[in-house]
């Protein structure tokens, strides 16, 4: 997996996924410029905190000011590395996301157990892409 990584650190995500029950996805995501690991509890919270570290990261910038309701400015992230890398026990994707137009998400997904690469081109293409791994992952298991 170091081999998949190496080169693309600040653009690639490890995002583990642990659960999925009942559609509620809990895990965790980590890249080489994030002070620690982030948790998740469900969708809503991973695409948020997601969100959050592209801002933080200042990469890839963001073409277009997403309306809030507060403003909170946050100190740039650094320093985790990808020796604290795991896999989830539900999934594993390495997330790259290249732009970040039209208040979405561009970029591309593996995933790693099903060794498949995909492009995405918005938020929800991705999360459609996640569902169809986990699904697929979870229907292996039990046979």
């Amino acid at each position: 997996m170091q081999s998949q990584i190496h080169g693309n650190e600040r653009r690639a995500i490890l995002v583990c996924v642990d659960s999925c029950e009942k559609g509620v996805w809990e895990g965790r995501f980590y890249n080489s410029v994030m002070k620690k690991v982030e948790s998740f509890s469900c969708l809503v919270d991973f695409l948020v905190k997601m969100e959050k570290t592209l801002d933080q990261m200042y990469f890839p910038k963001s073409f277009s000011a997403v309306r809030r309701f507060t403003s909170d400015v946050e100190t740039p992230l650094s320093g985790a590395s990808y020796d604290e890398c795991q896999t989830g026990k539900a999934a594993t994707f390495l997330i790259r996301i290249l732009f970040r137009q039209n208040a979405s998400w561009q970029g591309s997904i593996v995933w790693l157990e099903g060794k498949q690469e995909e492009s995405f081109r918005s938020v929800l293409e991705l999360i459609f892409l996640m569902n169809d791994a986990l699904n697929t992952q979870k229907s292996t298991e039990k046979k």
